[in-house]
């Protein structure tokens, strides 16, 4: 196995919580704490443990399990799905869903009522189905931790000299102090320092979420500083589990203060309403106001003006319904189901929360990691450079073979990764020329592997090949003082570019039967280094290009060495510079206020453990970006719980699979690109369906308030209202099947409440000109009131009016705009035409009279033509301001 220099990689930096008699790992207290503080030495953590190597007598576990408690991950309390179920009912979407069902059944259209009551259980059991699921999922967690566990205790504490006996016990039985084995296979009962191991390597991917096993070992080896926990060699933690190898080591912490609980900890919600739920309750709110103001004064204007009172009741209340748009519910959820539903077919995307779809569309800032997102979980060959700095493929072919035989010879199981991409990088045919006669396997003291070859042609001599740690070699080699220090800057030079660094030395020396030890490593002739970068992900900078251009910032949030960080994102083409990378030691230093200011122009934090990268997740949400966190372990919960949205690949831990809100096939960037695409174009469609419903309806309240001053009758009979309303709702279904403008796809789209009532304010003033010049016409074609005909006259006009206008709404304010380039008409013009087919020939149909309609003088088409003209080009015109000074804004932010 080989050692990198400071730029090695760092995963996933963690921190521990200490309980009574744990031990408190160096880095372990709070986020951020000083990473320079050295290991532990066994002897010390077992006095603080107050335990031996032999283990802890029968009568002191079971004292310690008394005042401890038992080794197991906290339950937290759950509320029952019923009463999910009457919280969701608090929600003001569902309110809004209430009062419209109330007012529905207030004017007896019972069918209408029916539906919108059933479309608020159905909203409540999906919501309360989510909550519960999301409940359950943590106990997901227990089935990742060990049921029993090798201990070793000793029966009488009064003989000193009693040889412990190893037995199984249940895994809540352990306390800080036991003394358990481990062996291939087995999951690790609970954080736990080793007091001995062989070749020991154990999986970390349910809590860092890295595929690679990991070597550990007991030796009391000062860490690299700013190195995270996960990275400490000395330690295991519950939940991971052993690869390869044994060991002996003692428990330091149990339940509730292992790391695996203090991520189950985090289990207790979102942190804040995602932005779908922020929109959601902005637009709901709207809505409620509107509906609660206008039937009084309905009944106001008509009472104090026309005398008329209660008898204006179902009128008022009609209007009300027809401000409101019933059939948002069901848009809403139809958008976001077909896009799920696309995504899921075609790009292997889950969407398990329905509203994530939004909240995907809406991100801003996309938080993630290096590896296996920008960077493979694997290293591969950069260069092999002799002395001089100069390539040369000599020393990584000595690299190669130093790699294969300390495999063979040494009996390792698989090479490391390093040795692995050398191995990659060089042809097996040349190295078969080479006879391996010894080696001496790497051990993290010498940090060195040697092997020792007969190289072809030279009879009687061995050769050592020396692979290692560059400090550890050319301390082995016969060399200058200044040479020394040149070579060291020549190494350091590449580990400041982001670079791991390998050194390589050969020796000769006679042949000879006796074995080989570390002391044989002296004398050395220097032959250069090889240097290693991460794989990037084949798809990675495609899809940053694409995030790119949808105005989505990726930041990189990793436990990573800042070098190889900011190497990583440079070979993608990110450009970084050195002040663009932020540490966590100056984290710390920060307020949330510093820290939201400066995160927002970081580009990649390094050095983070979990803690850092749930905070700069909320300060980003709190300083107004829409946040998606990608991740994969159990320690990327608290992250993905403050995020907007939570999204993991399809290949994560149980419980952080669990959490997230929407799943991915694979942990690839492309699929985040299309899942924001769907989500853009539902939300798109949502918000084009709100805005031109919304203005609509606020123009004909507006007129027929002016209309119920001016005329001695009703302006429209409240099942005109209705029907007109049901019409127009009918038509704007069409929205969730239409593909949006491409510019849509070229920002978040959020639904922002203040934007939306300006929107509405203005194009529902327009819309009531419209209105208000039609009763102009009106008066013109039949002369103003008096006949027993002008009031089905007056009612016929203006709905065919409404409905004109509105298919004309539906046209020039869609999203989707520019139909005309289109070869054939969308859903949407498709709508609009039928619409407007209903209002021209439904009012002179034999189905008029039913709903107190007559047919229309000729006269009242031509005028209501140049009435229609002028308010298309009002429209376009108010299109274009509109779109000028949104573009304005967004350049400004």
């Amino acid at each position: 196995m080989a050692e990198t220099t400071a730029a090695a990689s760092g995963r996933d930096a963690e921190t521990s919580a200490s309980g009574p008699l744990a031990v408190s790992v160096p880095g372990a207290g709070a986020a951020g704490s000083p990473a320079g503080h050295a290991v532990p030495s066994v002897l010390e953590v077992l006095r603080r443990l107050d335990s031996g190597p032999r283990g802890l007598t029968e009568a002191q576990a079971e004292e310690r399990l008394e005042r401890l408690g038992a080794n197991t991950v906290p339950d937290r309390r759950a509320a029952s799905w019923p009463r999910l179920f009457v919280r969701s009912l608090r929600d003001p979407f569902t309110a809004v869903l209430l009062c419209l069902g109330l007012v529905s059944a207030a004017v007896f259209a019972w069918g209408t009522a029916a539906v919108i009551l059933l479309l608020v259980v159905v909203s409540c059991v999906l919501r309360a189905s989510g909550e519960h699921r999301a409940d359950r999922s943590a106990a997901g967690l227990r089935e990742l931790v060990a049921t029993t566990a090798t201990v070793l205790r000793r029966a009488d504490d009064e003989d000193t000299t009693a040889a412990p006996t190893a037995r199984e016990i249940p895994v809540d039985e352990l306390v800080p102090g036991d003394v358990v084995r481990l062996g291939p296979g087995d999951l690790v009962p609970a954080d736990v320092r080793l007091l001995r191991a062989s070749g020991l390597t154990v999986h970390q991917a349910v809590l860092t979420g890295e595929s690679i096993p990991v070597a550990r070992y007991a030796d009391d080896i000062p860490r690299e500083a700013g190195s995270g926990l996960f990275e400490q060699p000395q330690f295991c933690f519950q939940g991971s589990s052993v690869a390869s190898g044994s060991a002996t080591a003692v428990v330091t912490a149990t339940g509730a203060h292992t790391r695996f609980a203090a991520a189950h900890g985090r289990f207790s919600g979102r942190a804040g309403a995602s932005a779908f739920d922020r929109s959601v309750h902005g637009v709901s709110w709207i809505l409620i106001r509107f509906m609660l103001l206008t039937p009084p004064l309905v009944l106001m204007a008509n009472a104090a003006l026309r005398g008329r009172g209660l008898e204006t009741l179902p009128f008022a209340v009609a209007v009300a319904v027809g401000l409101t748009p019933e059939m948002l519910p069901v848009l809403v959820t139809t958008c976001l189901a077909r896009g799920a539903s696309l995504l899921a077919r075609t790009h292997g995307v889950i969407v398990k929360r329905l509203p994530a779809l939004h909240d995907v569309g809406a991100v801003d800032v996309l938080c993630l990691d290096k590896t296996g997102t920008l960077t493979q979980d694997r290293p591969v060959v950069d260069r092999s450079l002799a002395p001089d700095g100069q390539d040369d493929p000599e020393v990584l072919h000595w690299a190669a073979v130093n790699a294969w035989w300390t495999l063979q010879l040494a009996d390792l199981p698989t090479p490391d990764a390093l040795d692995e991409a050398i191995l990659d990088a060089v042809g097996e045919d040349t190295l078969l020329a080479y006879d391996g006669t010894a080696a001496v396997p790497f051990d993290p003291v010498r940090r060195l592997a040697t092997a020792v070859v007969r190289t072809p042609g030279r009879l009687g001599m061995h050769t050592l090949v020396v692979k290692g740690d560059v400090e550890a070699v050319l301390e082995r080699c016969a060399l200058g003082t200044d040479e020394r220090e040149r070579l060291r800057g020549l190494a350091a030079g590449q580990a400041a570019d982001g670079l791991r660094v390998l050194a390589l030395a050969t020796a000769d020396r006679p042949a000879r039967t006796r074995p080989y030890t570390p002391a044989d490593e002296r004398g050395l002739a220097f032959r250069g280094l090889v240097t290693l970068r991460d794989a990037l992900a084949p798809t990675a900078a495609g899809a940053l290009n694409v995030l790119t251009e949808r105005d989505v910032t990726v930041k990189i949030l990793t436990g990573d060495h800042p070098g190889t960080a900011a190497r990583a994102c440079r070979d993608l083409g990110i450009p970084v510079a050195e002040d663009d990378v932020l540490t966590t030691d100056r984290i710390d230093a920060l307020s949330d206020t510093e820290l939201a200011e400066l995160a927002s122009r970081t580009t990649v934090f390094a050095r983070c453990t979990p803690d850092h990268k749930a905070r700069i997740t909320r300060v980003l949400r709190t300083a107004g970006h829409t946040v998606g966190f990608l991740g994969d372990g159990v320690n990327d919960v608290p992250a993905l719980r403050a995020a907007d949205v939570g999204i993991a690949p399809r290949d994560a831990a149980d419980v952080t699979r669990e959490s997230a809100d929407v799943v991915l096939a694979e942990k690839d960037l492309t699929a985040i690109a299309h899942a924001i695409a769907a989500g853009r174009q539902a939300s798109g469609n949502i918000a084009t369906y709100l805005r031109i419903t919304l203005s609509s309806n606020l123009g004909n309240v507006i007129a027929m308030l002016a209309a119920g001053l001016l005329l001695p009758f009703l302006p429209m009979l409240p099942a005109q209202v209705l029907i007109q309303n049901l019409c127009f709702d009918a038509a704007q279904l069409a929205f969730a099947h239409d593909r949006p403008h491409p510019s849509v796809l070229g920002r978040p789209t959020v639904l922002h409440p203040r934007d939306l009532l300006r929107f509405i304010a203005g194009f529902g003033l327009l819309n009531a000109v419209a209105d208000l010049a039609t009763f102009g016409v009106l008066a013109l074609a039949v002369h103003g009131p008096g006949n027993s005909d002008d009031e089905a006259v007056f009612h016929s006009g203006w709905f065919t009016e409404n409905l004109l206008t509105q298919a004309l709404v539906m046209v020039l304010l869609s999203v989707g705009r520019r139909t005309a380039e289109r070869r054939r008409p969308g859903p949407v013009a498709r709508a609009a035409v039928a619409l407007a087919v209903v209002g021209l020939l439904l009012p002179p149909s034999p189905l008029g009279p039913w709903f107190g309609l007559t047919a229309l003088p000729a006269v009242y088409y031509l005028l209501l033509t140049a009435v229609l003209v002028l308010y298309a080009a009002g429209l376009l015109a108010a299109r274009r301001r509109y779109e000028r000074r949104l573009s304005a804004a967004s350049h400004r932010s």
